[in-house]
C-alpha cells in the first residue's frame, strides 16, 4: 500500500504559497500584482456550485462506462481571437464531433471545453531568443505579449483574462441556449467550412438519419420541442451541457476566482466547501504535478473535478500516490488521468500505469491526449504534428485498456474551428483525409503556441473513434441476441443443455 507524501493537514485556498512552486511568473510590480488579484476575488463567479457537482456526477458516469468525455480546444486563447465567428465555429466543431461519437457509440458524451480561461502557457525555459535578442518566454496573454518588446508580466492582464474568459462564457450560453446545439440543423454546425468530400458524406449519411429518426419521433408524439423562433421550451433536442476547463497554471490568479460556497442541498445541505468559480474544470500539467509542491496542495482543497496529465515520466508508485494526495476518500467524478506518451512510448507506460491504478482501488477517468507526445518541428521550422501518429497513439490507447481490462474513457484533443477571411481551416498539423503536407504547413499556420487539428482532421478523428466504439456496440448486441435466443433455448428444454439426453419418464 502506498504511502502518501508529508503534506499540510490544514488547507485553504493559499497554503499552496507556503510549497515551493514550478512556472511560477515573477511581477516586478508586486503591489500591483495584489491590487489586480484583491479586485479578481470581489468580482462574481464564472460558474456556479450546482455546474460543477453536475459535472462531478457526469465524470461518475463517464467513469463508469456509461457516457464518454470529449475534452477538446485550443492550446492556448488569444484575447485576439475573442470574436463571436470564433467561439461560435469552435462550439460547432465540438456539437459536431459529438454528434458522429453519439451516433456511432450509441452513448452520451460529456462535453467540456479547452475555451474560457485558457490564456497561460508553461515553458521549459524563463527566455527565448527572437530575432537573435534574448527575451523573457510569452508566457500566455495573461501574463505578457507575443510582441517581443511586450514582454514584462503585466498584472492587469490577469484582470483582461477574467473579462475575456467571461464575455467568451457568456457568449457561448447564449448561443447554446438559443437553438444553435438543436439537431434539428446539425449541417450549420460545420458542414460549411469541410472540404472533403469523403467527410461531408460520412457527414450527410448522419444527419439524414438523425433527420428520419426526428421526424418519426414528432410523428408518434414523443418530438415535443417547439421552434425556438416560436417562443417554445429549449428541451433535450434543442439545448446541450457543456462545461469549460483550463490548465491552472497560475497560482494566484486560481486563488482569487477560489471561493467557499455552500454545497448544492440535494447533496450535502448546510456544507461549504471551496470551489474554483473560474472553470468547471481544471488540470495540472506535466511540469507541475511534483507531489509536494504549490499546484499539488492547491488542487487537492478544491471541490471541482480535476485532470492530471500522466506522461513517460511518471513511475507507477508517483502516479498512485499522486491520487492518495488529490483523492484521499476515492471519490468517484473527481479524478481524471490524461495520458499523453506519445505513439512511440505508449506501450511502454500505459499498462503499468492501468495496473498499479487497479490496484490500488482508486476511481478514475482514463482519456488519451494523442497530440503532446507526437510534437515534432518540420525542415520549415514550424512546430507540427504527424496525424498518422496521433491516430497510432489513441489506436494503441484502446487496445491496452481492453487488454488490461480496462477502458478508455474519452479523448483530451487541441483542435480549432478557426478560419481564415476566406473561410479555409488553420493548417498546423500534417496528414488526415486531405493529405497536408509539410510545404503547405506556412499556408494558414495560426497557433502561436501549439499545433492543433482543423475541422476536417478533427472530424477524421472522431470517425475513427465512433467506428470503433460502433463495431463494439455491434458486438455486445449481438453477444446479447445470443444469450437471449440460448435462454429461450434452454427454457424450452426444460432447463437442461441441448447436448444432455432428455431423461424418459
Amino acid at each position: 500500500m502506498s504511502t502518501a507524501p508529508q503534506i499540510q493537514k490544514e488547507w485553504t485556498p493559499s497554503s499552496w504559497r507556503e510549497k515551493p512552486i514550478a512556472q511560477d511568473v515573477p511581477y516586478p510590480d508586486q503591489a500591483k500584482l495584489n491590487q489586480v488579484l484583491g479586485k479578481i476575488s470581489s468580482l462574481p463567479p464564472m460558474v456556479t456550485p450546482s455546474e460543477i457537482e453536475r459535472l462531478r456526477h457526469q465524470l461518475s458516469l463517464v467513469q463508469r462506462g456509461e457516457a464518454f468525455l470529449l475534452h477538446a480546444g485550443d492550446c492556448a486563447e488569444s484575447f485576439d481571437a475573442c470574436t463571436h465567428e470564433n467561439i461560435t465555429n469552435k462550439i460547432g466543431l465540438i456539437l459536431s464531433f459529438s454528434l458522429i461519437l453519439i451516433w456511432g457509440a450509441r452513448m452520451p458524451v460529456v462535453r467540456v471545453g479547452r475555451i474560457a480561461g485558457q490564456y497561460a502557457k508553461p515553458r521549459s525555459s524563463g527566455t527565448e531568443v527572437v530575432d537573435g535578442k534574448t527575451v523573457l518566454s510569452f508566457r500566455g496573454d495573461n501574463v505578457n505579449g507575443l510582441d517581443p518588446n511586450d514582454r514584462v508580466p503585466d498584472p492587469e492582464r490577469l484582470l483582461s483574462a477574467y473579462f475575456h474568459s467571461t464575455t467568451t462564457l457568456n457568449y457561448i450560453r447564449g448561443l447554446l441556449t438559443s437553438g444553435f446545439a438543436s439537431l434539428h440543423h446539425p449541417r450549420d454546425w460545420s458542414l460549411n467550412h469541410v472540404r472533403s468530400e469523403v467527410l461531408r458524406s460520412e457527414f450527410e449519411k448522419i444527419v439524414d438519419g438523425l433527420s428520419d429518426a426526428l421526424d418519426f419521433a414528432k410523428t408518434i408524439g414523443v418530438e415535443s420541442d417547439r421552434p425556438y423562433e416560436m417562443g417554445g421550451g429549449r428541451g433535450t433536442l434543442g439545448e446541450v451541457d457543456f462545461y469549460t476547463s483550463h490548465e491552472g497554471l497560475m497560482l494566484p490568479y486560481e486563488e482569487a476566482l477560489t471561493r467557499e460556497l455552500p454545497v448544492p442541498s440535494a447533496l450535502k445541505a448546510r456544507e461549504k466547501h471551496h470551489y474554483n468559480t473560474g472553470a468547471h474544470f481544471i488540470w495540472i500539467g506535466d511540469r507541475t504535478r511534483q507531489l509536494t509542491h504549490a499546484h499539488i496542495e492547491y488542487f487537492r482543497g478544491i471541490r471541482n473535478p480535476i485532470g492530471c496529465k500522466v506522461g513517460p515520466s511518471m513511475d507507477n508508485e508517483e502516479l498512485v500516490r499522486l491520487l492518495d494526495v488529490v483523492n484521499p476518500d476515492k471519490e468517484s467524478g473527481r479524478v481524471t488521468l490524461i495520458t499523453r506518451y506519445g505513439a512511440k512510448k505508449i506501450d511502454t507506460h500505459l499498462a503499468g500505469h492501468i495496473a498499479a491504478v487497479q490496484k490500488s482501488g482508486h476511481p478514475v477517468v482514463w482519456i488519451c491526449d494523442p497530440m503532446h507526445g507526437n510534437t515534432h518541428t518540420a525542415a520549415s521550422g514550424l512546430k507540427t504534428r504527424d496525424f498518422a501518429a496521433i491516430i497510432e497513439e489513441i489506436t494503441a490507447c484502446l487496445r491496452i485498456h481492453t487488454e488490461c481490462n480496462s477502458r478508455m474513457n474519452g479523448i483530451s484533443l487541441e483542435f480549432t474551428g478557426e478560419l481564415n477571411d476566406e473561410g479555409y481551416s488553420v493548417t498546423e498539423c500534417v496528414g488526415g483525409s486531405m493529405q497536408m503536407g509539410e510545404e503547405e504547413l506556412g499556408l494558414r499556420y495560426q497557433s502561436f503556441c501549439d499545433p492543433r487539428l482543423n475541422f476536417e482532421q478533427s472530424l477524421d478523428v472522431a470517425f475513427m473513434i465512433s467506428d470503433f466504439f460502433k463495431k463494439e456496440h455491434v458486438e455486445r448486441e449481438k453477444g446479447r441476441k445470443e444469450m437471449r435466443a440460448a435462454n429461450r433455448l434452454y427454457a424450452e428444454l426444460g432447463g437442461r443443455s441441448p447436448a444432455e439426453p432428455a431423461v424418459a419418464v
